[in-house]
This record gives structure tokens, sequence and C-alpha cells, in this order.
């Protein structure tokens, strides 16, 4: 979830609200940036791409671009991203047709009461678009922390390792890092084939390999992390290479 709001104390309170609706709501979401730069929100989903929600003001006084081009260019990088214009420019509302940025909302800032109503609404679509989208398209790792039920999506995840604590593991994935209690025998057995053990400590998504250092015996996964793989696993990793 991204912010940009040319207003610190208006940037703050949404900042507040937002993180207030995923902790009541328990939602799958996290706030990964809020800022006045717009060019600060293109440098994040270009390093870490993916299906973003975006609460943009239209008007960006002192910065480069406005909200709309803003827009524009977050649909260069993410085609299926959720676009909310927050804004005290009613007026401007039809702009976002004219620029064919598909908005899934405008909202106007003159009543908060509203406006922060009309936020919700937009987590509450943007929540059922997305299991819908999950359940229908991409196969998901489901994993219960404390009362939060969080769905990561098997081709986001890069491996699982053991933890130092016992009956601990430790997913990594492209935006989620995440301890949870379970067992690498357990996981194996539900994960689908491009999962393989290679070593007592790692389970690897095959998919997500770069390179492998064979003189460490270590794989080198997409994000640069590095997992062990034991002697007798090494043919079968040089496969997933060739």
């Amino acid at each position: 979830m991204y912010i940009c709001e040319d207003n610190a104390q208006i940037r703050a309170e949404l900042e507040s609200y937002l993180k207030n609706q995923i902790l009541i709501e328990n939602y799958d979401m996290r706030l990964t940036l809020s800022t006045r730069h717009p060019e600060d929100i293109i440098a994040a989903i270009r390093k870490t791409p993916g299906r973003g929600i975006y609460f943009l003001d239209v008007e960006l006084n002192g910065e480069s671009m406005d909200g709309f081009a803003l827009g524009q260019k977050i649909r260069k990088h993410d085609t299926r991203g959720f676009i909310i214009y927050v804004t005290a420019y009613k007026e401007l509302a039809f702009e976002t047709f004219r620029y064919h940025l598909e908005a899934l909302d405008y909202i106007t800032k003159e009543n908060p009461e509203k406006m922060y109503a009309g936020m919700s609404r937009c987590l509450h679509i943007i929540t059922d678009r997305m299991c819908k989208d999950s359940s229908k398209h991409r196969p998901y790792f489901t994993v219960k922390i404390m009362d939060v039920v969080k769905h990561i999506p098997l081709d986001e995840i890069l491996f699982f390792e053991t933890s130092g604590r016992s009956h601990r593991i430790v997913l990594h994935a492209d935006r989620d890092r995440i301890d949870f209690i379970g067992s690498m025998q357990e996981l194996e057995k539900t994960l689908g084939e491009c999962f393989i053990r290679v070593h007592r400590a790692y389970l690897i998504n095959t998919t997500r390999i770069s390179e492998l250092d064979l003189k460490h015996r270590e794989i080198i996964m997409d994000n640069d992390a590095r997992c062990l793989f034991s002697r007798n696993m090494k043919e079968r990793v040089m496969k997933y290479i060739s």
C-alpha cells in the first residue's frame, strides 16, 4: 500500500487511519511507503513489483508531476494495481477517465467522515477482489499468525527456512518475512512439485533460483539470499538451472 500526499498533516492522518483499518479488519495488507514525492513511489514499485494499492493526491505542490501523471507512470509498472484518488478537487474527477487510469475511486477531502468511509469501502472492495482473483488464478500458501490469516501467492515465495527456535519456520517472500509454527515435512507434502527440500534447513521454490555457487554449495535466489544445499542434492538442483 502506498500514499502520495504533499500535505504532511493530511498524510499523517491517512497513514494513521489506514494502519488502524488494517489492524482492526485483519487485512492482509501493509503500508509500504508514505511520501510527498511521486518519484519515491515509482522507485519503490520498480524495486518490488507487484499488485499494489495507491492512495494519491491530485495536486502535488512543488513536485515534478501531479497525481494523474503519477497514476500513468504507476500503470506502466502495475497494470492491475488499485489507484484511489483522495483530493480536495472534486471537479477533476472526470480527468481520471481522460487519462485512462481506471481508478477504483475518487474521494474528496471536504468531509472527513465521508472521506474515511470511502477509503474503508475501497479496502473492502479490494479485499474481495483479491480473494476472488487468488482463488481463480493463483495458488497461494495460507498461514495464520495470531488472529491474522495471510495468503501469500506461491510464485512470490522464495524459500522456507528452519528457525533457531523449535518447531518454527521462516517464510521468505517478495513482500513478506513470516515466522510461524510448522514443520518442513508437512510443507513438503502440501506444497507443489516446484518446491524441493535441498537441505534439512531449506525448502526452496525452484522457479525462483537465480544461480548456483558450487564451491560453497549455495543456491542464490532472486532476492540474492543464499540457501545451502546438501551434497546429494547437487545433481537435482543442477537440472533446474539447466
